[in-house]
C-alpha cells in the first residue's frame, strides 16, 4: 500500500488524493502522471478531472485515488493529501480534507495558511520551477514535493512517469524539476 517506506507515514487503503489550483499550471497533466506511477508500482487506480471553461486561470483540480484493490467509486470523497496551488483553491478545498489529511500549499500563492488540523507543507513550488528554469515545470516541482511529504510511489516509478509525458527536448528540465521538488521537503512522519 502507498507509505509503505517506514519513514513515511501509512496512509489509508484506498488514498485519495485531489491536486487543486488554476488552468495552465499543468495539475490535470499531474495528476494523471501519479496515476501512470502508481500503476507503474502494481497498485490499482482511478484519476478524474475536472477543470472551468476557462483555457487558463480558471479553476482546476484532478483526483487520484490509489489502493491495493479495485476502486470502487473514481472520485475523491474527501482528500488524505490535498495539493493547493492558488488561495482560492485552498479556501475551496481545504474544509473536505480531514484532520489527519496531509496539505500542501504554494508558499507565494497560498499566503493566508489555511484553517485547519491537518499537517500543512507550505513550500516554495512556483518560486522553485522559476529557479530549475522555467515556471512551466511548476506541476513536476509539485509532484516531487507531493511525493517526499506522503511516499506515495516508488522515485523510479515516478520519474520514468514523469518522463513518458516530457515533451520531446525537455526530459532534463523535467528530471531537474522532480528533483528539486523531492529535495522541497521532507516525510511526514507518523
Amino acid at each position: 500500500m502507498p507509505g509503505k517506506n517506514k519513514k513515511v507515514r501509512k496512509w489509508p487503503d484506498p488514498v485519495q488524493i485531489m491536486l487543486t489550483g488554476s488552468g495552465g499550471q499543468g495539475l490535470i497533466l499531474a495528476g494523471i502522471i501519479l496515476a501512470e506511477a502508481a500503476l507503474k508500482d502494481g497498485f490499482h487506480v482511478a484519476q478524474t478531472q475536472a477543470y472551468g471553461p476557462e483555457a487558463r486561470g480558471g479553476a482546476s483540480r484532478a483526483e487520484v485515488i490509489i489502493g491495493s484493490s479495485p476502486i470502487d467509486y473514481p472520485h475523491v470523497e474527501r482528500p488524505d493529501i490535498l495539493l493547493a496551488l492558488t488561495q482560492e483553491a485552498c479556501d475551496k478545498y481545504i474544509a473536505e480534507a480531514a484532520g489527519d489529511s496531509a496539505v500542501i500549499t504554494d508558499s507565494k500563492l497560498v499566503p493566508n495558511s489555511p484553517k485547519t488540523t491537518a499537517a500543512v507543507s507550505s513550500l516554495p513550488i512556483i518560486t522553485t520551477a522559476r529557479e530549475v528554469g522555467r515556471e512551466v515545470v511548476a506541476n513536476i516541482v509539485a509532484l516531487g514535493a507531493l511525493n517526499s511529504v506522503t511516499g506515495l510511489v516508488s522515485w523510479p516509478s515516478l520519474e520514468e512517469a514523469v518522463l513518458d509525458r516530457a515533451p520531446a527536448g525537455t526530459a532534463e528540465l523535467n528530471k531537474k524539476a522532480l528533483a528539486a521538488g523531492r529535495g522541497l521537503a521532507g516525510p511526514v512522519s507518523q
